[in-house]
């Protein structure tokens, strides 16, 4: 197992009244003996599998809309590990744990570790209020949950979200890490820094 595994498991995202089929990029991230798994999407086995008889060090949430949190607490039981969450997030957390809370915080510039691998918390609101960001600068990863996409910034048209937000957490928290660093997205294809860079002001242009 490499210091990064990842698996794709499907099924919904609701808010706002609508509910979307999705599927989700779950990573597991550490060495052969201790993981964090962050955003533990819809198929609570599928991960378990994944993660193996290793020691999950913690259940880390890049943000809480029910997609990436809808299997956090089962995962959690199953592996006694916390989940970590900033609390900004708490009005969508509630939405689909009302009785059951994160057991820490996620700060921005924190730094947590798994299996020998550092990621350090970058706070990127614009998405939702608390979205975070793990950037490992051994693993040349950011872990980018639904901030920055291959193609453009993360969906702002929802509740809690907000555009010019998630352009300045973009622009000066991401495009500032080096220009090789991969992008591992929370759907979809990863990127880098590099090829979203240059498109900065296309999207602020067709965001206005």
């Amino acid at each position: 197992m490499g210091p990064i595994d990842h698996l794709v498991t499907s099924g919904t995202f609701s808010l706002d009244g609508g509910t979307w089929d999705v599927d989700n990029n779950v990573w597991i991230v550490g060495d052969d003996r201790e993981v964090f798994v962050i955003d533990a999407a819809h198929d609570a086995d599928k991960i378990a599998e994944a993660v193996g008889g290793r020691t999950v060090k913690a259940v880390v949430c890049t943000h809480a809309h029910d997609d990436h949190v809808n299997q956090a607490p089962a995962l959690a039981d199953r592996f006694s590990a916390p989940i970590l969450l900033n609390p900004a997030e708490k009005v969508l957390w509630d939405m689909t744990w009302p009785d059951r809370q994160p057991d820490g915080e996620l700060a921005d510039g924190q730094v947590i570790t798994a299996g020998g691998i550092e990621l350090r918390v970058l706070q990127t609101p614009g998405h939702s209020p608390g979205s975070s960001c793990l950037y490992s600068a051994e693993l040349g990863t950011v872990f980018s949950g639904d901030t920055l996409f291959q193609g453009g910034p993360g969906a702002t048209g929802r509740s809690y979200s907000n555009f010019d937000t998630i352009i300045e957490s973009i622009r000066t928290t991401l495009l500032t890490l080096p220009g090789a660093t991969t992008v591992r997205t929370g759907h979809g294809d990863a990127t880098s820094i590099g090829d979203e860079a240059p498109h900065l002001e296309e999207w602020i242009a067709k965001g206005s």
